[in-house]
């Protein structure tokens, strides 16, 4: 990290946000501004931008291996470094919540400290499920640390739910009244009860990556969700402004009109959406409601598939094909939800608050991997998250909720119902990769679920083999040689908590 070091007398600064149109403007530093003058909404703002880039870098390598897209023509990306988002972590983020802590500390400001403190537990934990072991005691502090130690991913995972908790405790007390959060806050503008479901629902997440190996059990999932999020009020997600431009839209829309490169919709995730993983059962649905919502049918640019066409997606590493044979004809669409130019960047939502639910409270009931039934709170909760997806999407899901291969009843229900509509519910999310590791990529819990495929790159030596971490940066290599090595292992090796 020392290559950064000079960075830091920046730390990703701006002296004021004046208004929305201006918020992300946050990598122009200034250096006519001293730290000393700047306010902790000055701070917060620019750690929540780049908190949620993080998690957008992230999907770029990770939504490979979740098979939520495939890259126009073979980009199967095997090996991963996620060097944008360590970057983003450990040079934009942490430095900066160092500051607002030693700011909100100094100045009495409990409820920003909390904010601070799940801000931390966000970017950090998120590391862990990246990296595995990562600098963290030591991180934030270039000038005293400029080749930090990295500690034990379980050791960091734990803390971080304890800063959570402390957070909840912060929050749910008394305010300094001098100190709004609002102005800084670019998600919930200062609302500190959706902080507090924040909190909850990201503890819940993290919690149900630690069933297998690390104490937490499936009633300790419910107890922090049944504190969670309540609505799609909730959601964790950037808007954007007007006159700037989601980056889906920059890159999978915009890119293929110019005939640049691009990604297109995985045939894992458009036949999940066709009907053809689970095909409809009462005549009433043809494909899901979010599917046209989201992507069009096409031949060519703005040139439409045959209506008897199926919609079929790219299989990621393929050339081009669907898994019928045929050539793909799915892609993003121009003012879809996920790529108006508009759309929002998603980190955590109501409907995946409720697919955590229904699992943890079908586990909780003796569920298992291949088990049908399930208690009501399961069922109604899996349900719920349907339901919030599609208000979310903003489709009409009335007809698919009552399909049978949907409203399977509580005696009926799989866990392979719950994970396909989280699966379709987090579309582009990180969180998949985890559930997917979670299960060791199992076909009972994701159906249909196959490898990419290798046809150029039968060479490489994670060929046929499922990716299970990310590999550290080379900067990082470079800059910090004997911890990355005394910490690197293979792709393929689980990390702590899925082993």
């Amino acid at each position: 990290m020392k290559k950064y070091i000079k960075y830091f007398l920046f730390i990703t600064m701006i002296s004021s946000f004046s208004g929305c149109d201006d918020y992300l403007d946050v990598n122009t530093p200034s250096d006519a501004v001293p730290l000393d003058n700047l306010s902790m909404k000055d701070i917060l703002g620019p750690t929540l931008f780049n908190t949620i880039y993080g998690y957008y870098y992230a999907e770029l390598s990770l939504c490979n291996y979740t098979q939520y897209y495939a890259g126009y023509g073979t980009a199967p990306v095997v090996e991963s470094f996620n060097s944008s988002t360590w970057s983003n972590i450990y040079t934009k983020v942490l430095p900066n919540i160092e500051n607002l802590k030693e700011k909100a500390i100094a100045q009495d400001a409990p409820h920003f400290l909390a904010v601070a403190k799940i801000i931390t537990a966000m970017n950090l934990s998120f590391a862990v499920d990246n990296w595995d072991n990562v600098p963290y005691t030591q991180a934030g502090k270039p000038f005293e640390f400029p080749a930090p130690k990295f500690d034990d991913g379980e050791v960091v995972y734990n803390d971080m739910i304890t800063l959570l908790d402390e957070a909840i405790s912060a929050l749910s007390g008394a305010s300094n009244p001098k100190f709004n959060l609002e102005s800084g806050d670019l998600v919930y503008k200062g609302d500190v009860s959706k902080w507090i479901r924040l909190a909850y629902t990201f503890k819940a997440r993290m919690q149900l990556h630690m069933i297998k190996n690390g104490g937490v059990t499936a009633s300790d999932v419910l107890s922090s969700i049944n504190n969670g999020f309540t609505s799609n009020s909730d959601n964790f997600i950037l808007t954007y402004p007007e006159g700037e431009l989601n980056p889906y839209y920059a890159t999978n829309v915009q890119a293929r009109a110019t005939s640049n490169y691009f990604r297109a919709p995985n045939d894992q995730l458009v036949s999940m959406l066709n009907g053809t993983t689970y095909p409809f059962e009462s005549g009433a649905v043809e494909v899901d409601p979010r599917l046209p919502a989201m992507f069009v049918k096409e031949i060519g640019v703005d040139v439409p598939a045959p209506d008897t066409d199926p919609w079929r997606g790219f299989l990621n590493g393929g050339t081009g094909q669907s898994s019928d044979g045929e050539a793909a004809n799915t892609y993003y669409k121009d003012g879809g939800y996920y790529t108006k130019a508009s759309a929002p960047l998603e980190v955590l939502t109501y409907a995946e608050a409720m697919f955590i639910k229904a699992e943890a409270a079908f586990l909780a009931n003796g569920g298992t991997t291949t088990s049908a039934g399930a208690t009501s709170e399961a069922y109604n909760a899996y349900l719920a998250g349907i339901e919030g997806s599609m208000e979310q999407i903003g489709v009409d899901g009335a007809d698919y909720l009552v399909d049978t291969a949907v409203a399977v009843g509580e005696g009926g229900l799989m866990l392979n119902h719950i994970m396909k509509e989280k699966y379709i519910a987090n579309i582009h999310n990180t969180e998949t990769w985890n559930d997917f590791r979670r299960y060791n990529f199992s076909a009972d819990v994701f159906k249909g679920l196959e490898l990419r495929l290798e046809e150029d790159n039968s060479d490489d030596e994670f060929a046929g083999e499922w990716i299970r971490r990310v590999s550290y940066p080379t900067s990082e290599l470079d800059a910090n040689f004997d911890e990355v090595k005394a910490n690197e292992k293979s792709p393929i090796t689980p990390i702590w908590w899925a082993e």
